[in-house]
């Protein structure tokens, strides 16, 4: 009988290894939460799902197999341990246990496991249902694992059963397995396992309830059991219940540890609370502990994260005149945010100095230095320093090989994939680890813009069986993210779950920004909420990413409640957040409201960076304040911040704004002496000063600087001066600006085109006519700044009525009218009321030749807004949704309706100008 069972075990097990290798789809996630985005939980129907031969194994085996929540990984698991299992001769145990769920037959088969992991797993799997019978005999397991000495894995099941029946059924559960211990284990064990079990499972209330009743029979608890405690308070933000605790022990007992004050100082540093988790160190040594290693590594940690870099270096310092030597850890923070932050040369010292010191670096230590030189664009350092790498036998990793990758091929000319990987190779002198392989071949695929093939890349690889990390799919999301291609990227994401990887705060980040840019900021949040309720790797990006969203949009309002969540969930902002939000309310036009956000920042300690400066002397600038921008600049230097190109540019334009020209050629040359060299927008916006400043002759020897400086004029330097010829009535010389436009190869853009069409508008002379020659062979793309233009030329023609025909035309073609267009149309019909009131009749107008110019450049425009329409009508049909697909517009017929039209035209004004001569 024993060999029959024996053998039949066999069988199942083979059949279970076999759907391992076919069927991957197993990764089952947990119960539907509380929010679900529309992206976040794909599920397929039930029927849909292969055969699951482990089943045979379950006594629960009638029940749906969605509420056996196992990983691929933890599946694996089970299947290596129930084939050690049967080869020991165990397979009569399964089979019993197959047909009825008992607490001993349960304990017997995950003791046979090898380790922890493989008995919870199995645990898991079979605990289907939240029924009393089955919760009553999974405590009896939990008091027999215990008795076994298996405390460990006993406190895992409580746990999971904690978080699956919930808090309404804790207590039910805390007074069964008190009742039931007795013969088992001790009143502590079962006291202990019970307050490990609650704090696991969050329910903090219960676990201290639980370390009530352990004071009340006089028991101690245990010094790591009050260190979770103390975790799971700070991180719910219980503040109250973390100081009673700490009261607790010190009168009570036991006296807290370094492991303890660690814990809390931590939470605290976590919470931005830094002058709290450093008054604790400075109380460790009251109760016999001395700050160690990990104590000021923790500090140090939390004034990096907040961009106090400096003060970091100063308690390294203290660390080391206190006795306690720095290790690699210590010196890998501070080089990390020197790197964020672009002190790369800074970052490179104390590289060397750990050295010095006796510190050997890590991987860590060589990929945060490596990304540093990669973002300055210094590539032959970063290999110089991956090589040291190497020589000094450092094992590079996934994240090692992506820096280099994204290096070579941006700043290489790398083009493809077989280049950038024989280039790797070549530069590495050596080819890449199989360990790394897959990750980099999907990370060059994804940065050549080549996505899809690189998930399909990824696909066969994972059906092979090849490693993958977390860094594979979040190049795949982050590459699909940048597109605005949402649904892809959730894919990927689903994808990544299925196999058992943990999202990394990149992939949240990746995902809440692709929601951002495609305007689904509603959405975004949400999202962003269920990821926090999950314990999701929030932080900071992912606030900044949706804030930024409000600010381009519009929604101010978003962005300041928003910033105000970001600050109740005591995740302080750092450099970037900051400066993202000083941004918006410059932008927004609150400079005084953004200057004092600036204030609290560097009252917080956060070091304003070159981007925060710019963003608030951008705003100064924009309503006139010169003299508080100048300020700031002055500052910026005082701060041992070098005002940069983007600094002078935007005070060149505040000057130019004022007609300050004199100070804005002075920014311009004092550039040269700080060793900046200006820009294309430097030119253009000094350029456009001068224009408007009708200082036409300044402004063309500012072009031939310009040449002689190695800059060609673009599209905004050829339109800046085509406005600036037209408005000082420089015809001539504006259609000479335009040939040379035309012959340079770069294509008119709407801007041109309006600039034009406002001179054709606007002249009295014979040059309009070769205006309109040159209008009518270029390419004709309006906007509602080209519709309002001519509303507006109509009404000064006296053609008022004529306007407000075209508006209503316009209205039914569903064209989003802006507030200029609204104030032309409501004063076209204040003039025809008028006209009423004086009698003159519409047919008694008079249309002036120009009039006529006017019209017929207004059904070009009607005729274009037409046909746009029409074909992204098509587009939408033929899609079956709002996605572009690829229908290219006819141009040959737009050709010949503007030949019909200049033709008609012609003869029209042939006759107005033979009537005229009779």
């Amino acid at each position: 009988m024993s060999a029959t069972v024996s053998g039949r075990s066999r069988i199942i097990l083979i059949k279970v290894c076999n759907s391992l290798l076919s069927n991957t789809a197993f990764a089952l996630l947990p119960k539907s939460p509380i929010f679900q985005c529309s992206h976040c939980f794909n599920t397929s129907s039930s029927s849909n799902r292969k055969c699951d031969y482990l089943d045979d194994f379950s006594p629960l085996k009638n029940l749906n197999s969605e509420g056996a929540i196992i990983s691929p990984n933890e599946r694996r698991r089970i299947v290596l341990g129930l084939g050690k299992l049967i080869k020991r001769k165990q397979g009569f145990v399964l089979k019993k246990f197959s047909r009825d769920f008992r607490p001993f037959l349960l304990v017997k088969i995950m003791t046979q496991f090898e380790n922890r992991h493989g008995a919870f797993a199995f645990f898991k799997f079979v605990f289907r249902e939240e029924s009393d019978r089955l919760v009553k005999s999974c405590c009896v397991a939990c008091h027999v694992l215990a008795s076994h000495g298996f405390r460990i894995i006993a406190q895992d099941v409580l746990s999971w059963m904690i978080r699956r029946i919930g808090v309404s059924r804790g207590q039910d559960l805390m007074e069964f397995m008190w009742r039931g211990h007795f013969g088992y284990e001790s009143d502590f064990s079962v006291l202990d396992s019970l307050m490990r079990a609650f704090t696991n499972a969050e329910m903090d209330s219960h676990a201290l309830q639980i370390l009530r009743i352990m004071r009340r029979l006089g028991m101690q608890p245990c010094l790591s059991a009050l260190s979770i405690l103390f975790k799971l308070l700070l991180r719910i933000g219980d503040y109250g219940s973390v100081w009673k605790l700490f009261r607790d022990m010190i009168r009570k007992g036991p006296l807290p540890s370094n492991i303890a004050f660690n814990v809390m100082i931590h939470g605290f540093c976590r919470k931005g609370q830094i002058q709290t988790g450093e008054s604790l160190l400075h109380l460790m040594n009251k109760f016999q502990c001395e700050p160690d290693v990990y104590t000021y590594n923790i500090l140090i940690n939390a004034y990096c994260i907040h961009g106090r870099t400096s003060e970091a270096w100063s308690w390294v310092d203290l660390m080391v005149k206190t006795g306690c030597t720095p290790n690699t850890a210590t010196f890998s923070t501070i080089i990390n945010a020197l790197s964020k932050e672009g002190k790369i040369k800074e970052a490179r010292d104390i590289f060397d100095e750990m050295q010095e010191n006796g510190v050997s670096p890590n991987t860590i230590v060589y990929n945060a230095l490596m990304d540093g030189f990669v973002k300055a664009r210094e590539i032959d350092k970063a290999t110089d320093l991956f090589e040291d790498m190497k020589n000094n036998h450092i094992k590079a990793d996934g994240v090692t090989y992506n820096i280099l990758v994204s290096g070579y091929h941006k700043y290489e000319r790398v083009e493809n994939l077989d280049d950038s990987i024989s280039y790797l190779n070549r530069s590495m002198c050596g080819p890449l680890s199989d360990y790394s392989w897959p990750d980099v071949t999907v990370a060059i695929l994804c940065s050549e813009g080549r996505t899809d093939e690189a998930t399909k890349h990824l696909e066969d690889m994972l059906k092979k069986g090849l490693p993958l990390s977390v860094i594979a799919f979040n190049s795949i999301i982050c590459a699909y993210s940048k597109k605005g291609l949402e649904t892809k990227a959730f894919d990927a994401y689903h994808m990544m779950m299925k196999y058992g990887l943990t999202p990394s705060s990149s992939t949240c980040n990746s995902l809440l920004m692709c929601l951002s840019r495609n305007g689904k900021l509603l959405e975004a949040k949400e999202l962003m909420h269920y990821m926090i309720q999950n314990q999701f790797p929030v932080n900071k990006v992912a606030f900044t990413v949706i804030i930024d969203g409000y600010f381009k949009i519009g929604d101010l309002m978003g962005a300041q409640r928003l910033w105000a969540f970001m600050k109740s969930k005591s995740i302080s902002p750092d450099t970037v957040a900051f400066s993202a939000y000083i941004d918006g309310l410059s932008k927004s036009g609150l400079v005084e409201e953004a200057y004092n956000v600036f204030l609290q920042m560097k009252n917080k300690g956060v070091f304003p960076n070159n981007y925060t400066y710019n963003s608030l002397i951008a705003g100064f600038c924009n309503v006139g304040r010169l003299n508080e921008a100048l300020k700031l600049k002055k500052e910026m230097r005082q701060m041992d911040l070098i005002p940069d190109i983007f600094t002078n540019n935007i005070l060149i334009n505040g000057y130019c704004k004022q007609g300050r020209m004199k100070y804005a050629s002075d920014t311009y040359t004092d550039m040269h002496r700080f060793n900046l060299v200006p820009d294309i927008v430097t030119y253009n916006t000094l350029l456009s000063g001068y224009c408007k400043a009708f200082d036409m002759d300044t402004a063309d020897n500012l072009v031939y600087k310009m040449y002689t400086s190695g800059w060609d004029p673009d599209i905004t330097t050829y339109n800046i001066r085509i406005h600036g010829f037209f408005v000082t009535r420089k015809m001539k010389k504006a259609v000479l600006v335009l040939n040379q436009l035309l012959s340079s190869g770069i294509v008119p853009n709407t801007i041109t085109y309006n600039t034009m069409l406002n001179a054709v508008c606007s002249d009295r002379h014979n040059d309009a006519m070769i205006l309109i020659a040159k209008l009518l062979k270029m390419a004709f793309v309006p906007n509602i700044v080209t519709t309002n233009l001519l509303l507006s030329h109509l009404r000064k023609q006296g053609l008022p009525q004529m306007a407000l025909k075209w508006g209503e035309d316009l209205k039914e073609l569903c064209l989003e009218f802006d507030k200029v267009t609204c104030k032309i149309l409501e004063r076209a019909d204040l003039d025809v009321k008028e006209r009423g009131h004086q009698g003159v009749e519409e047919d008694a107008v008079y249309i002036s030749e120009k009039g006529f110019f006017i019209d017929f450049f207004m059904h070009l425009t009607y005729d274009y807004l037409c046909r746009n329409k029409f074909y992204s009508s098509r587009r939408m049909i033929k899609s079956g949704s709002g996605r572009s697909c690829n229908v290219e517009q006819p141009m040959l017929e737009v050709n010949n309706f503007r030949e019909i039209l200049i033709l008609g035209v012609i003869e029209e004004m042939s006759q107005t100008y033979r009537s005229k001569l009779k």
